[in-house]
């Protein structure tokens, strides 16, 4: 469902600068929360060292004599990146790589940081490296985390370093505080707002949005003469497709949200009560009441801190961009990059920032620090394919590459109006989307799956077990349940039992809301979208199929490293088609998911045989070693595993 914007547009900060502040606030905010990340980098430089046991890096500086000299040696980084087959890739390569595909976004966060820096030093501010150790320190204790648990979550999860989370996320982020400490202040009012929208009241609610004025006083005519045809009219006609599937249920709607007419309504129903029409941004709601959920029993003062904190974080995000104003309007700031002209009579030179350079080294120095790894991972993918291509004397041209985009439309769904591949259409949204050149997007992406496709090429048959399977899965019935999820055996255990004692609709969706650690079925009661066979869960389809409203409490059933109970909500009727209408097009479906299966395959073969020396990452691998390592492993007494630890490049994306 679309929403208002929760600032009016004529106070909404520029698209560029909300980007980059979203970014920021990772540093303050919950990682799974913060979307539209942007990174910050700066002009630090990124070398890395070879992995133990890996051979020199050709081309790396060494230096000799004097201790000064050997420490500049010691920092100097490699002149080659990587080492594919015997084939290198050099530093200035990756860079130009780099600056193609993040030049202007990096460029425009090296002159945010530069613009902060300077008004720092013009305030007689200081962020010291104590102050950050100390944010990081504040950060991991809110999230209930060390702080060596937290930076490796980063890692982990996001791919950002230490050095870039102290230097690129925390510093900025602090800085920004600092400089806007006189808008950050929290009243009293917006504590009592924050307090009522976390712990206050809450309506639980069905939800149907369409964007038709005409069809919503329709279906509301309807309603009011059948509510409890609610959720079966929100599957079929709401255009919220989240809500949609599982009968218009969303989470608990709350006080102070930003969307006012909402809460004006919904606040006001009683358990069954079908809302009037209400028009929120271009669409048009209807709500029907399930319940009320009574306010918390949370102490005010028990949370009072972590809420003035939240709205501090708040105001940071919103507050940036005038700072950033405030600093642009004192700051004269020249684009170079951007600029052909100015590329031609300053060379060298990325932006100035009162005059002061930025130059275009820093700016490849920037980029390959924040995007690197990524772009280096995906630059061996394409050497690779390219090495095998020479190797069987194939080649790709530019019609396998016009074929490669077609096919791409035409599974998007991206069709003219005779029903043909709308290839000019489909390239500005698969740019545009992605924020890429078109050169970029071939690059990365179309070149390397008409290369796969290439190599993988040969006759894939699709049986008919498998054409029946296709028609049970998207047309047969499906199965409507609630769901409790979990990760702990013992726990799930014991949860199933209280479900046996009163086995319920109701009591079952009060255990989901208390014990369910999937937040979308906890928020719902336990609701989930239908259950379809041959969705390749076969234990949990084998176990929906055969709940019934006589026994309709599931076993505990595990699925991958999560535990799940099932309650019994009745059966969809399956749609009113034959194998025989569809056969094609289940056909052209099966066989695409083959095809993209033996692509896999086919690079995964690649990629074993290759001897791969990734220096940037600081990995490395060989066929040697991977042939050796099961007798390595026997002569250690150690369990055999994998030779290549990590993994350096990652396979290229297929569609």
């Amino acid at each position: 469902m679309q929403v208002p914007p929760a600032l009016p547009p004529a106070s909404r900060p520029p698209r560029r600068h909300r980007r980059w502040i979203a970014w920021l606030s990772f540093g303050t905010l919950a990682v799974a929360s913060c979307v539209g990340i942007r990174y910050m980098t700066g002009p630090a430089a990124a070398g890395a060292a070879a992995p133990a046991g890996a051979r020199a890096a050709p081309g790396r500086r060494t230096g000799s004599g004097s201790p000064g000299a050997q420490g500049r040696a010691a920092d100097a980084r490699p002149d080659i990146v990587a080492v594919v087959n015997g084939e290198p890739i050099d530093r200035k390569s990756l860079g130009r790589l780099c600056l193609t595909r993040f030049g202007e976004d990096v460029l425009e966060s090296l002159i945010n940081r530069k613009l902060i820096e300077r008004a720092c030093l013009h305030r007689n501010l200081v962020v010291s490296a104590e102050d950050v150790q100390a944010e990081i320190e504040r950060m991991a204790h809110r999230f209930h985390l060390r702080p060596e648990q937290w930076i490796k979550m980063l890692e982990t999860e996001r791919g950002i370093t230490p050095k870039q989370y102290a230097r690129d996320i925390v510093w900025p982020s602090l800085a920004l505080q600092r400089l806007a400490a006189s808008r950050l202040t929290v009243e009293p009012e917006e504590l009592r707002q924050a307090y009522e929208n976390q712990y206050g009241p809450a309506v639980k609610a069905r939800l149907i949005a369409v964007s038709d004025p005409n069809k919503a006083r329709r279906l509301h005519a309807q309603l009011q003469a059948d509510p409890d045809a609610f959720a079966r009219l929100a599957r079929e006609q709401s255009e919220d497709v989240g809500s949609a599937s599982i009968g218009g249920l969303v989470p608990p709607i709350r006080r102070h949200t930003g969307y006012e007419e909402i809460e004006q309504v919904v606040f006001r129903m009683n358990q069954g009560d079908v809302s009037p029409i209400v028009r929120v941004g271009e669409q048009y709601a209807i709500f029907k009441c399930e319940g009320h959920v009574p306010q918390r029993n949370v102490p005010f003062q028990q949370v009072k801190s972590a809420l003035a904190e939240t709205i501090r974080d708040r105001k940071l995000r919103e507050s940036a961009d005038d700072v950033f104003r405030d600093l642009q309007s004192k700051t004269v700031v020249r684009n170079v990059y951007n600029h052909a002209d100015l590329r031609k009579q300053m060379p060298g030179v990325a932006a100035t920032v009162d005059r002061e350079p930025i130059t275009l080294d820093a700016l490849a120095d920037a980029c390959i620090a924040r995007h690197g790894q990524k772009v280096l991972a995906k630059e061996i993918d394409k050497r690779l394919l390219a090495q095998e291509l020479r190797k069987r004397n194939l080649r790709i041209t530019q019609r396998d590459l016009d074929a490669e985009v077609a096919h791409a439309a035409e599974w998007a769904g991206v069709l003219d109006e005779r029903g043909k591949p709308d290839v000019r259409r489909w390239l500005k949204m698969a740019t545009e989307e992605q924020g890429l050149a078109r050169e970029a997007y071939y690059a990365d992406a179309v070149w390397p799956s008409a290369a796969l496709k290439k190599l993988s090429s040969g006759k894939l048959d699709v049986s008919e077990e498998e054409l029946q399977k296709g028609f049970e899965a998207n047309y047969g019935p499906r199965v409507r349940c609630r769901a409790i999820v979990m990760s702990n055996l013992r726990r799930a255990q014991e949860v199933w039992a209280k479900a046996r004692e009163n086995p319920t609709p109701e009591h079952f969706g009060q255990l989901a809301r208390q014990h369910s650690t999937d937040l979308a079925s906890r928020e719902n009661r336990g609701e989930i979208p239908p259950i379809r066979k041959n969705s390749g869960r076969p234990a949990l389809e084998q176990e929906a199929f055969a709940l019934s409203p006589s026994q309709p409490l599931s076993g505990v059933v595990q699925v991958g490293e999560r535990y799940v109970i099932l309650f019994f909500g009745g059966r969809t009727e399956p749609i009113e088609v034959t194998l025989a209408e569809v056969r094609d097009l289940l056909y052209r479906d099966i066989h695409e998911k083959k095809l993209r299966l033996v692509m896999a395959d086919t690079f995964d073969a690649i990629e074993q045989r290759a001897t791969i020396d990734n220096y940037l990452a600081g990995t490395s691998q060989s066929p040697a070693r991977a042939a050796d390592a099961p007798r390595r492993a026997a002569e250690s007494g150690s369990p055999p595993r994998a030779a290549l630890q990590p993994k350096a490049p990652t396979r290229p994306a297929v569609r």
